[in-house]
């Protein structure tokens, strides 16, 4: 079994405290968020779990306890987002020089293959254009040289919950890229030019594009094949049917809940509202075992 910790949520940047306490006791409780009345208990045990997938902009919190998940017997790998935009439409990112001192620690201490840098979402706007991002790419690929083996790419897709918050962010309309336009070819040409000088390789996540004449192609952000590799064990896990048909991500359980994430981006399908966030984060008990806790919840 794969642990993805988590697409709903910041997990190593605002709950790394209770993500530990419920490795140690082996188990967690996960509602269904369509459905808050299901309760699902995810076992959380170095003897079931495969690995563990963590998505953040922030680890550092969760860096502390490395040391102590590798003891238990823990093997993860981390999907870490690095873009460096403006803060109107990344508010709560950490600058760009931190977030880049924070992969290059974190690269060290588990290995560059460990370390997957996310480039994404692309969001084309007035803030952000190509040309931002040519000069932005280069630059964190110069940072990440001998840090990553690995970048992933996407471009932004509007979801209805965000796309106002995003056109009033970002200065810019949220339709759909033109991949035949010279201005994104020059930009996918310069992405995939800075990797390969920086010995990255570039893929794409979920992209409804083919973008192998670029020399980038599709990625299984979640991958079983790499989760193999990495660990010298045999796993087969079926592509996950509840993602979009694009994504190639193997099956896995989230522990993560939507509306808890306090980085307050913009374009973020998985929270609504920062303020709703900020009131969940606030009710946050790291002894719960669910990420909220409930009536139903018992304390360690």
């Amino acid at each position: 079994m794969i642990v993805s910790a988590s697409r709903r949520t910041d997990i190593p940047a605002f709950y790394a405290k209770w993500f530990l306490n419920r490795v140690r006791l082996g188990w967690c409780l996960v509602p269904n968020p369509f459905n808050r009345n299901q309760v699902s208990m995810v076992s959380l045990s170095a003897a079931e779990v495969d690995a563990f997938v963590f998505w953040s902009r922030n680890p550092r919190p969760l860096m502390r306890y490395l040391d102590e998940l590798d003891d238990m017997g823990c093997q993860y790998y981390f999907l870490f987002t690095l873009v460096g935009y403006p803060d109107r439409i990344d508010p709560g990112s950490p600058p760009l020089s931190q977030s880049i001192r924070t992969f290059q620690e974190l690269s060290a201490r588990v290995g560059p293959q460990r370390v997957i840098w996310r480039y994404d979402p692309i969001v084309l706007s007035g803030l952000s254009g190509t040309g931002f991002h040519e000069s932005n790419f280069r630059l964190v690929a110069q940072e990440l040289k001998g840090a990553t083996g690995r970048c992933v790419i996407s471009f932004v897709k509007p979801y209805r919950k965000a796309r106002a918050r995003m056109e009033a962010a970002a200065q810019g309309s949220t339709e759909p890229v033109d991949f035949g336009s010279l201005p994104v070819r020059g930009l996918l040409s310069v992405i995939s030019e800075s990797a390969r000088e920086n010995g990255i390789e570039i893929f794409s996540c979920a992209s409804e594009q083919d973008l192998s004449a670029f020399g980038i192609n599709p990625s299984k952000c979640i991958d079983a094949d790499l989760i193999s590799k990495l660990f010298a064990i045999e796993i087969s896990a079926p592509k996950d049917p509840r993602q979009r048909k694009e994504c190639g991500c193997a099956a896995s359980r989230d522990i993560g809940m939507y509306d808890t994430c306090l980085f307050g981006c913009s374009y973020c399908y998985a929270t609504s509202s920062l303020e709703r966030a900020k009131a969940a984060c606030a009710r946050h008990d790291p002894r719960s075992p669910s990420l909220l806790g409930g009536e139903k919840d018992q304390k360690l």
